[in-house]
């Protein structure tokens, strides 16, 4: 058993597409035309980060009640982990590429972490190993 998609809810396709591929370096696994249960054109859109087995269904909001949720899907609490082998190397690279943190990094006991936003204003944790001290008692 996995968890094998989780959906967030966009306002439109092919800016979150380009955010969570080209900046965030996801894959683009599926972008089918499809049809909501009232018959209205839409499209069954999946990016994952590379080699991961959950990925995120981007669902461009419906209606009202959806509009509303966009950024907000989890109260402005940090709803998302992203996961890197290299904090440093994706900090620098996000922030090169105008990605908005709202925090600083910092150093947690679970490893480094900051906060940024996504396209559509969620907030997720960037998440790095925790830093070791080297032989000489300095952190690397």
């Amino acid at each position: 058993m996995h968890l094998e998609l989780i959906a967030i809810v966009v306002a439109e396709y092919d800016p979150a597409i380009d955010f969570f591929v080209n900046t965030l370096g996801f894959d683009l696994v599926e972008d089918i035309p499809s049809l909501t249960n009232d018959g209205r054109p839409k499209r069954w859109v999946v990016v994952r980060p590379p080699g991961a087995q959950t990925g995120i269904l981007l669902a461009r909001a419906d209606g009202t009640r959806q509009l509303a949720a966009v950024g907000d899907q989890t109260a402005g609490r940090v709803g998302f982990f992203l996961r890197v082998d290299d904090f440093d190397q994706a900090y620098t690279r996000m922030t090169a590429a105008n990605v908005e943190f709202v925090t600083q990094p910092r150093t947690e006991p679970y490893g480094r972490v900051a906060v940024f936003l996504d396209i559509a204003g969620n907030r997720w944790d960037l998440l790095g190993p925790v830093e070791n001290p080297d032989t000489t008692g300095r952190e690397r």
